[in-house]
């Protein structure tokens, strides 16, 4: 008995010992890239410790296994010659005696994958914060293993909003006039609490169980195309959430921006000031947002290789026409250059926009590709989110009237296009996820809430709008939980449902029926690409205008509490021009002489 006792203990720290293989990333790769080289993340117990060997497959050798300190990370670099034929490598990993074979895929990739065609002026973007759009599949709203259970009641909580939720309602989308859909973050965020947002990710190669699966992903993108949509991914390069494994095992000690919380001081200027202090400096890019978002340290290669791929990844298997990066400016400069350089090497024609949140032009158009800074940086990023603008927009609508406020707020944030390489190529927008919806900026004035709309569908740049702002929701908060507010109609037994029209009030109705007009009106309107010459303010009055050979059109927007009267002998872009035809209500005017423009209206004349 005492022998047998021996023996099962012996077996049994054996079998603690033993190494495993649980998971390799990317899970596979594509032939015919630009990108010589896959690095695969192998990880399991003890792996790093493997000899690994490649079966013979024409154009595709071993370079190099690589271990870190973590004795369960093992990093494999493959080569693929530009002619490899696709299909499955048969890898090999012998450690302590053990074996385990893996078939990895080399996939064909899809016809004129590297020539997609990234979102553009034509297009309009509509943002979606996926757990709170529409619950297509109410059996994902919990799943076993997850915490943060859906909970409708609590703002912060999740609501079971998923990607079929956003499939089911393509027919509203298309009717609305958006071409190109944006979703926050869908990867795993597998954190205690707070995780419909889909920052915090744990697992960047796979889909929240309770959004769906990767297939699902694919489906949406796919479903989204056939209707004349792309699906833009929204990817985070800064941090983890705390219950990522890496916390735990970490590949190498530098992974991380340090191990324990440490806030950054989100001062942007750092990197742009000439008498910075390089401890404000490293506190800006090395530190965390918050307790539970690790920082990651993309000067570590192999990470950096690591996001490289992932992005490359997701945008050939679910067929993506964009990126949008979370938190641009405080991952390592360094890295950002060989991101964005690696991502249009291998998608010429993709766009691609960062979030750099600062409301100072000459920081947001440093990033701009072909801007050429002072220091010599060399950013590959084509486009920024127009935070600028923004700012200007909301200010110039409710400030007061004087030389220097008002609406001459948005001349002049234009006027400062000098310093963007493209400008047009800047994504506008109203309002978005991070910040109180449009209505409550502008104290639920609904007729500067047109103006606003009318504005940022005509100027220059690619317009953002984000869900629900087609109603002009009005959850008179600023707080996140609250103005990503449930769409009305994406759950059963909503009393109001936009995507059928009952139960909307008369204003829902207004608003719906103006964007819905305005948004397929500019989908059929060449000067919404064209030139942009505007002018000088007046007395409250801003007018611009968008001209391509094709087609020219005028703006007028009176911010006024009363009428006003345009000397239309001011705009030599009449000249030639008789009438003008407003496309929201249909009614044509003479451009000669003068023109009388209602109060807190923003008239768009298509010149005749």
């Amino acid at each position: 008995m005492r022998l047998f006792f021996c023996v099962l203990a012996l077996l049994t720290a054996t079998a603690a010992q033993a190494a495993s293989l649980d998971k390799i990333e990317p899970a596979n790769w594509w032939v015919g890239m630009k990108r010589p080289t896959v690095e695969l993340m192998v990880y399991g117990k003890d792996i790093a410790k493997a000899k690994v060997t490649l079966a013979p497959h024409a154009g595709v050798s071993l370079v190099k296994a690589e271990a870190l300190e973590s004795p369960d990370y093992l990093f494999v670099t493959l080569a693929i010659a530009p002619k490899t034929k696709a299909g499955e490598l048969d890898l090999a990993f012998e450690v302590a005696g053990q074996h385990f074979d893996r078939h990895y895929p080399l996939l064909a990739r899809a016809p004129g994958s590297a020539m997609r065609q990234g979102f553009s002026q034509k297009d309009v973007i509509y943002l979606i914060t996926p757990d709170r759009f529409a619950n297509g599949d109410p059996g994902n709203d919990d799943v076993k293993g997850y915490g943060d259970k859906a909970n409708r009641r609590l703002p912060g909580g999740r609501h079971g909003g998923d990607l079929k939720g956003v499939m089911d309602h393509l027919d509203y989308l298309e009717k609305l006039g958006v071409t190109q859909l944006w979703l926050n973050p869908v990867v795993e965020n597998a954190m205690a609490s707070y995780s419909y947002h889909g920052y915090s990710a744990t697992d960047f190669y796979r889909v929240d169980p309770r959004f769906g699966a990767n297939a699902d992903y694919r489906a949406l993108s796919q479903a989204a195309k056939a209707r004349g949509m792309g699906l833009i991914i929204d990817v985070v390069l800064n941090h983890i959430g705390s219950n990522h494994p890496w916390v735990k095992d970490l590949p190498s000690q530098d992974w991380l921006n340090g191990t324990r919380f440490h806030p950054t001081n989100h001062r942007r200027e750092t990197l742009h000031d000439p008498h910075v202090a390089a401890s404000d400096r490293a506190q800006f890019n090395d530190g965390w947002f918050v307790p539970s978002m690790p920082d990651l340290n993309q000067r570590n290669p192999h990470l950096a290789t690591y996001l490289i791929q992932n992005s490359i990844w997701w945008v050939e298997y679910a067929g993506l026409s964009g990126i949008r990066i979370d938190t641009w400016s405080y991952s390592d400069q360094a890295f950002l250059a060989q991101w964005s350089a690696a991502l249009m090497n291998e998608y010429p024609h993709l766009n691609m926009v960062g979030e750099e949140w600062s409301t100072n032009a000459a920081i947001t158009s440093y990033w701009q590709r072909g801007n050429h800074p002072k220091d010599g940086y060399v950013s590959n990023l084509p486009s920024l989110m127009d935070f600028p603008l923004q700012e200007a927009l909301i200010k110039g609508l409710t400030e007061p009237e004087t030389w220097n406020s008002g609406i001459s707020m948005l001349y002049q944030a234009l006027a400062n296009d000098f310093l963007y390489s493209a400008p047009n190529n800047l994504v506008v927008f109203a309002d978005n996820h991070d910040m109180a919806r449009v209505m409550t900026q502008l104290q639920g004035d609904r007729a500067l809430w047109q103006m606003a709309m009318t504005f940022i569908l005509t100027t220059r740049g690619i317009p953002q709008i984000f869900y629900g702002t087609e109603l002009a929701m009005d959850p008179k908060s600023s707080d996140h939980g609250v103005l990503r507010a449930d769409f009305p109609g994406g759950w059963p037994g909503d009393k109001v449902n936009a995507f059928t029209g009952t139960g909307l009030d008369g204003g829902q109705r207004q608003a719906l029926g103006f964007m819905q007009k305005l948004l397929n009106w500019r989908k059929t309107a060449p000067a919404i690409s064209g030139r942009l010459v505007h002018y000088v303010p007046q007395d409250g009055v801003y007018s611009y205008f968008r001209l391509s050979p094709a087609q020219q059109v005028m703006v007028v927007m009176n911010k006024n509490d009363k009428a006003q009267t345009l000397d239309l002998g001011r705009f030599a872009e009449l000249k030639g021009h008789q009438l003008g035809h407003e496309v929201l209500s249909g009614n044509t005017y003479s451009l000669t002489g003068t023109l009388t423009v209602p109060a807190k209206t923003a008239w768009v004349l298509e010149l005749k």
